[in-house]
């Protein structure tokens, strides 16, 4: 057994639809995801993140689930997600799949009987009212809904749904339908699945303990004893965007959630990109509490939703807007911006590579999103969140090598135009070039992989080494030492840096700089550089 698994891994999240096509039917899936495992295990990656796979409408990319049970025929069978888990360990990988906790469909069996029948014990799966009331939450999708409460003509009451309409919340006070997540996860994990990242962790707490977080987190603590009944080792991951001082109860003493989604620290990581200065990385990290024994938190760049903004300032909010997104169809929902990250950065390489370097980097562990490791672009074409949710470019070849279906038949166009087309950015053509951005990501992720200091080891910032560096020690069994230049300008450290490094040896940097490094030298990065050392013996 090793519980201390996902604090010693890179994860990689996958969208099954927009991964790749082994069947040509249009829609990625699982057989397909199989294909590409090695592609995985050349960025060094420890576990694979699937979203839904569950039966569903696919109004919300499967986030509206009508089965929790099943396998959507779109992506294959539970005989090809053995498969993929079996495929997977051959290669060192784990597999962690979504769990949809908070809402399902209103095609969901559940809703269905208590639509129909006020007496029927799936009435009190959902939350029901003869009129709307005030609860204090907001529509998640403000544009998009302007109310929480929805009539429901057949069932005669309003329904509540912090998501879309089509997404009934379910009430997670109700015993029963604890009892139904746990044969949900007994389910899963009879399989092979290592574990699970919880979807809207945060509104489900909140449900559980009847809009108090506090009362609720009964709710992770049942959950992670199921879980862990079943495999010791399983993974919880709580989607928790919560300002640092509750992180605490996301955790308990480390009988909750093992890793939390740090969304402060993500805000405030954009926030030092846009500024080029490493000050707000500091602070978010200095306001995070340390986690009890056996849990941390997780890391990432972009994911599947828009780059919500929501846990900066007003001004810096509007600071980070202008920088990465200027023009008013690259928002969404009056919070957040809806793009990939290589456009954001204008598809520089240097830049890319630098933030990469960042992300792995910093105390916790870190979540790739599939295509960032190539550069991926969006399409602002496609409403709300779905820009950043469109087909895999493995080649130049037709569709981006994604699939051999007719173009309509995909899940989204393909990106064929401007800088970011499949022509231009794929894997084939980065697979060999040393300078790609695929293969600088190798580089930086296959040495994370193998660096448990950075992990769960302790993390010293080194705030004094310059403004645009965010310089930090990590301290385990060995330290590790990493320098990351946050601005487009070479910079030069002081004296004192280069004598913190006596002793070590360079094992990462973006390009050549002359070595051995002396005592009377000052230590020099390149504009979007980044430098790591590291020594084999813990801090005295």
């Amino acid at each position: 057994m090793n519980a201390e698994w996902p604090h010693d891994t890179v994860i990689y999240q996958v969208d099954p639809s927009q991964f790749f096509d082994s069947n040509d039917d249009g829609c990625g899936d699982l057989t397909g995801i199989v294909e590409r495992l090695d592609h995985l295990s050349a960025l060094g990656i420890g576990a694979l993140w699937l979203l839904p796979i569950y039966a569903s409408p696919f109004r919300d990319c499967g986030y509206d689930v009508s089965d929790h049970q099943r396998v959507a025929p779109r992506f294959g069978s539970e005989e090809d997600l053995r498969r993929l888990i079996d495929a997977a360990k051959q290669r060192g990988l784990r597999v962690i799949m979504e769990l949809v906790l908070q809402h399902t469909s209103e095609k969901h069996p559940w809703f269905e009987q208590a639509r129909q029948d006020r007496g029927s014990r799936y009435r009190d799966y959902y939350i029901w009212s003869d009129a709307p009331v005030d609860d204090g939450n907001q529509p998640i999708f403000p544009s998009v809904e302007d109310s929480i409460w929805q009539w429901d003509e057949q069932a005669g009451q309003f329904y509540r749904h912090l998501f879309y309409r089509h997404e009934p919340d379910l009430n997670l006070k109700n015993l029963a339908v604890i009892a139904e997540i746990e044969q949900i996860i007994s389910h899963w994990l009879s399989l092979g699945v290592a574990g699970f990242r919880l979807d809207a962790a945060s509104h489900a707490v909140e449900q559980a303990g009847g809009g108090e977080e506090e009362r609720g987190v009964w709710l992770l603590e049942r959950l992670a004893a199921h879980a862990r009944s079943i495999n010791p080792d399983c993974l919880l991951m709580g989607e928790v965007d919560v300002e640092p001082q509750r992180f605490e109860h996301y955790f308990g003493n480390g009988n909750r959630l093992q890793l939390a989604l740090d969304f402060w620290l993500n805000n405030h990581l954009f926030l030092a990109l846009a500024r080029e200065r490493a000050q707000p990385l500091f602070r978010a990290l200095q306001q995070r509490p340390q986690a009890p024994d056996g849990a941390g938190y997780a890391v990432w760049l972009r994911n599947h939703d828009e780059l919500d903004l929501e846990r900066l300032n007003v001004r810096e909010r509007a600071e980070v807007m202008q920088v990465f997104a200027p023009q008013a169809h690259m928002r969404v929902y009056g919070r957040g911006i809806r793009r990939r990250l290589a456009p954001m950065l204008n598809g520089d390489v240097r830049h890319q590579a630098m933030a990469h370097a960042l992300l792995a980097s910093l105390p916790g562990t870190p979540i790739i999103r599939y295509g960032e490791e190539i550069g991926m672009g969006d399409d602002l074409r496609r409403r709300e969140r779905l820009a950043v949710r469109t087909p895999m470019q493995w080649s130049a070849d037709t569709n981006g090598g994604f699939s051999r279906a007719e173009h309509t038949k995909l899940p989204a166009p393909l990106i064929d135009d401007g800088p970011f087309s499949y022509k231009a950015v794929n894997v084939a053509a980065q697979q060999d070039d040393p300078d790609s951005l695929l293969a600088r990501c190798q580089a930086i992720f296959k040495l994370r992989a193998r660096l448990s200091e950075i992990g769960k080891g302790t993390a010293q910032p080194l705030s004094h080494a310059h403004p645009a560096v965010f310089a930090m020690r990590h301290i385990g069994e060995s330290t590790t030492i990493v320098l990351v230049n946050l601005s487009r300008q070479p910079v030069t450290l002081e004296l004192t840096m280069t004598q913190q490094l006596q002793g070590f040896e360079q094992i990462l940097a973006d390009s050549y700089y002359p070595s051995p490094i002396s005592e009377n030298t000052a230590l020099t990065l390149n504009g979007f550089g980044y430098r790591w050392f590291r020594r084999n013996r813990s801090e005295p």
